[in-house]
């Protein structure tokens, strides 16, 4: 049906006649997805066309850069019109994104009380839970009946962005309580909402961080959280739609930042190439700079290779190896660390386990190794028992720095996904080279 309708909008006439009956087959974030595929001129004609019932919703889930044409496309009614459909937190994820002179023209054309919210939530930092939240939520008093409730909710429901859980305050909006749809529709019309409610609450503070308040999301297996003030009264809510977009850019900074990129907040196909390489040189010029530390490591050594040049051809080898048993440990602990199951306090715990896995790795990876060396370079003993201890060296330090270095990245207040494949490899590249030459010169005799 997407297609049907993507297939008349694109045509050289659009036909409203059949264009209008496919509208209400097509979900509205399909029907803002095939923006993408048209100009400018078609953008605003097709939105025009839109009806007034989901024009609002097709807005709030195109993409930053369409709407930005839409509104400039708009008279001061139709924004205003648009505006006063689309909820607080939506509406403030779309100014956030436009410039100065767009959102000028915006407010102007907000409803007073709404105009003030939006500043109210554009004040909270950029990652807080205050900057997530909309105050567009159900909120109950205890003393209320059920049969009350429902009246209120029917009154004043479609306005809100969920009916399905709602908060019980006191006269002075302090939160004391919270009360599902559910628990309503099983109880008696008569029973008290102070009789019904759930008074062990889960809530965030507008200051929180947003990561944190995603963490308890998913702990807790929330659909919509309370947001209270530093005076614990309720000022807004979050939902689970807008934490699934927390989510996804989070994991998406992180493996950013384990890749050796500086985040961005824009989609790569729509990144300016300067952008994309700015975002890239800066790791890249500092990796590039360390790895002089390995190349000072190995000219200090220059006369025990000139003794042995046999040697040259397993730095890669243990470098590549080290490397990647690194970023294994580090992986798995700036994840756990990352969805709550690793914490500060487990620190000697991670150490005591990543030395056990990595004395298992380095044993199993020596073992083979050391048959290999042996018969691919002479079956010189002494060379494989080099070659093999410093790898089970290597491993075992690794896996020791991947497990351990995010951990002190947390402590540091750094993101410990800074900690990842990359500055692992250096730091281990470096220790394993120390180590190799060391045990070169003990067993070898260099």
């Amino acid at each position: 049906m997407k297609e049907k309708l993507l297939s008349v909008i694109t045509a050289d006439s659009i036909n409203i006649a059949e264009l209008k009956p496919l509208l209400s087959w097509v979900n509205t974030q399909d029907i803002a997805e095939i923006f993408d595929e048209l100009d400018k001129e078609k953008i605003i004609t097709f939105f025009r066309i839109l009806p007034k019932s989901i024009a609002a919703n097709v807005f709030t889930h195109t993409d930053y850069d369409h709407q930005r044409i839409i509104i400039e496309a708009l008279t001061d009614a139709e924004i205003g019109d648009i505006m006063s459909k689309i909820f607080v937190d939506d509406a403030v994820d779309f100014i956030e994104e436009m410039p100065a002179n767009v959102v000028k023209r915006i407010l102007k054309n907000v409803q007073p009380e709404k105009r003030s919210l939006i500043n109210q939530i554009l004040q909270y930092p950029e990652d807080s839970a205050g900057s997530l939240m909309t105050t567009e939520y159900v909120d109950l008093r205890e003393n209320s009946t059920v049969q009350e409730a429902f009246d209120y909710i029917r009154r004043t429901g479609s306005g809100k962005e969920t009916i399905y859980t709602c908060y019980v305050i006191s006269h002075d909006r302090m939160l004391v309580g919270v009360v599902s749809a559910k628990a309503m529709l099983l109880a008696r019309p008569e029973d008290r909402i102070g009789d019904i409610m759930d008074t062990s609450l889960i809530f965030a503070c507008t200051t929180d961080d947003q990561e944190e308040t995603a963490g308890r999301f998913q702990k807790y297996g929330l659909l919509a959280m309370p947001v209270v003030d530093k005076e614990q009264r309720l000022v807004g809510i979050i939902t689970v739609d807008d934490i699934v977009n927390v989510i996804i850019e989070e994991n998406t900074e992180d493996i950013e930042k384990m890749g050796a990129l500086a985040p961005s907040d824009e989609p790569y196909l729509k990144t300016s190439i300067l952008r994309l390489a700015r975002n890239r040189i800066v790791w890249l010029m500092v990796l590039m700079l360390s790895a002089s530390i390995t190349a000072g490591i190995i000219a200090g050594y220059e006369d025990s290779l000139a003794v042995l040049p046999i040697l040259v051809a397993f730095i890669p080898m243990l470098m590549d190896s080290g490397g990647n048993a690194g970023a294994q440990s580090a992986t798995l602990i700036i994840r756990g660390m990352a969805v709550g199951e690793i914490r500060m306090k487990d620190f000697v715990r991670v150490l005591w386990r990543e030395i056990r896995v990595g004395t298992i790795c380095g044993m199993a990876l020596g073992a083979v190794n050391l048959v290999r060396v042996y018969l691919m370079h002479g079956k010189d003993i002494m060379l494989s028992i080099t070659v093999t201890l410093s790898l089970f060296a290597t491993i075992l330090m690794a896996k020791t720095a991947g497990g351990l270095l995010p951990i002190f990245a947390k402590r540091l207040n750094i993101d410990p996904a800074i900690m990842a494949a990359p500055l692992i490899t250096t730091v281990v590249d470096a220790a394993s080279l120390i180590v190799y030459f060391s045990i070169a010169k003990v067993i070898l005799g260099l």
